[in-house]
């Protein structure tokens, strides 16, 4: 939620009503840089757990008919947080959403964004690629940035 003010200044002219950008949860409180990759949650009778940002594709472009919608989200760096479900359960709207663990290895979601924008540090880059819960894809494409080819 706290992502709209944000765009609703970036732009102004947009009816931006709560799931503008295709999240499926719109929540407040978890923010970027104070949630980790493995982070797990319980929403409702569900425990969901933390496994990369979002990342857009064309089709953020498409629904606000602009060429630069992709860019502008990525460099906004509110890039919202996707969950993979670790139980599967009930959720509804005004649901608490409790911190059940957190993920030791303290790499957050905003620190994945600075490394897939490749404004991060190696020693930032090896350390997300050894947390378990990242998803796969962007670990193996992190990989490729700290180990040289063959």
């Amino acid at each position: 939620m706290e992502h709209y003010a944000y765009w609703r200044q970036e732009l102004p002219d947009e009816d931006l009503p709560w799931g503008a950008f295709g999240e499926n949860l719109t929540i407040e409180g978890l923010l970027e840089t104070k949630v980790n990759i493995g982070d797990r949650f319980r929403i409702g009778t569900a425990i969901v757990m933390v496994t990369q940002p979002r990342f857009p594709c064309f089709k953020l472009n498409l629904k606000f008919g602009r060429d630069d919608m992709v860019k502008r989200f990525l460099n906004s760096r509110l890039s919202g947080i996707y969950f993979s479900v670790v139980l599967e359960g009930e959720i509804g709207a005004g649901d608490e959403i409790e911190l059940v663990s957190r993920d030791e290895n303290n790499v957050t979601v905003a620190d994945i964004v600075q490394i897939y924008v490749r404004e991060a540090d190696e020693n930032l880059v090896r350390r997300a690629v050894q947390v378990p819960a990242l998803a796969d894809g962007l670990r193996t494409y992190f990989q490729q940035q700290v180990e040289p080819e063959h």
